[in-house]
């Protein structure tokens, strides 16, 4: 009997400790389905992940995952940690010199006899953990609907702060939203201080790569980010003369960007945020999208 009992107590332990490992997982996690996909965010990761009415062979993977560029050969790893049949591939781009962007790939069988897909994409890390928790956790359908997006936005879900917006915002991707004139921002949720700043410091690294415009000022700023003073790095960018389709559709000549990563509700977020020149600015010196979550002190 005492044995039964200990048993049962240390199978109700299990539970509630697994149960507080996925509540923390699901505080930071954001979603978006499109189309057959479903796309997350989470601790500066971006996956998705997708189920295919196909037997699980590599020639159907291959096939049915065109999109995803993986070569039949090329699926001859599996995770062992798993603990169910699946294939595993890994790759990382440099580019630039000290960004490595890593896609994880998976691959797993359903209990239908599906395939399901999945991709992490992240910069300069791996979590294996996460990623296999994530996986077990959308085989066995635990993702609750609370961490879904409506894909017309009425409010957002700034890190457990539900922030209206109306009908002049749309998504850029998941937990990245612009409205016109009002500014852009996009975000994570991390449960790690040094990953939200690294995180934050990688998407500078890989902005000021991927244009050519000219920076005219970088500085540190005084910020209230979500209620916590902090520091943000602002850049203003100068486009003038630079043709470019995001210029195009802008048509403004100076672009400002703040970077800041913060403590916010039990939580850390990195987050970019963005305006243009044309875009509305108020007395503040913000467009309104920024103004819902930071102050200049």
């Amino acid at each position: 009997m005492t044995k039964i009992k200990l048993q049962f107590i240390l199978l109700f332990i299990s539970s509630i400790s697994f149960g507080q490992v996925n509540d923390n997982i699901f505080s930071r996690l954001q979603a978006i389905s499109n189309n057959g996909v479903d796309f997350f965010n989470i601790d500066g990761t971006e996956i998705t992940s997708q189920k295919i009415d196909a037997s699980f062979t590599p020639k159907n993977i291959s096939k049915k995952f065109k999109q995803l560029k993986i070569k039949e050969n090329e699926l001859i790893e599996s995770d062992s940690l798993l603990g169910f049949k699946n294939y595993y591939v890994f790759k990382s781009i440099e580019e630039p010199k000290g960004i490595n962007n890593n896609i994880s790939y998976y691959f797993i069988e359903t209990s239908d006899q599906k395939i399901l897909g999945f991709t992490f994409t992240s910069i300069n890390k791996t979590d294996k953990d996460l990623e296999r928790n994530f996986i077990r956790l959308v085989k066995d359908n635990l993702i609750p609907e609370s961490v879904y997006n409506n894909l017309q936005i009425d409010n957002i879900d700034f890190a457990g702060r539900k922030i209206p917006l109306g009908g002049n915002c749309h998504w850029m991707g998941v937990n990245n939203v612009q409205c016109r004139y009002y500014g852009q921002m996009n975000w994570s949720v991390h449960k790690d201080f040094d990953d939200a700043i690294k995180t934050v410091n990688n998407q500078f690294e890989s902005i000021k790569s991927r244009n050519n415009a000219k920076i005219i000022s970088d500085t540190l700023v005084n910020v209230i980010f979500e209620g916590t003073k902090t520091t943000a790095r602002r850049v203003i960018y100068d486009f003038t003369g630079i043709t470019s389709a995001l210029v195009g559709m802008s048509g403004g000549k100076t672009l400002t960007i703040y970077f800041v990563a913060a403590p916010v509700r039990q939580n850390y977020v990195s987050c970019v945020m963005s305006f243009w020149n044309n875009d509305q600015i108020n007395p503040s010196g913000l467009a309104p999208l920024l103004e819902q979550v930071m102050k200049l002190n």
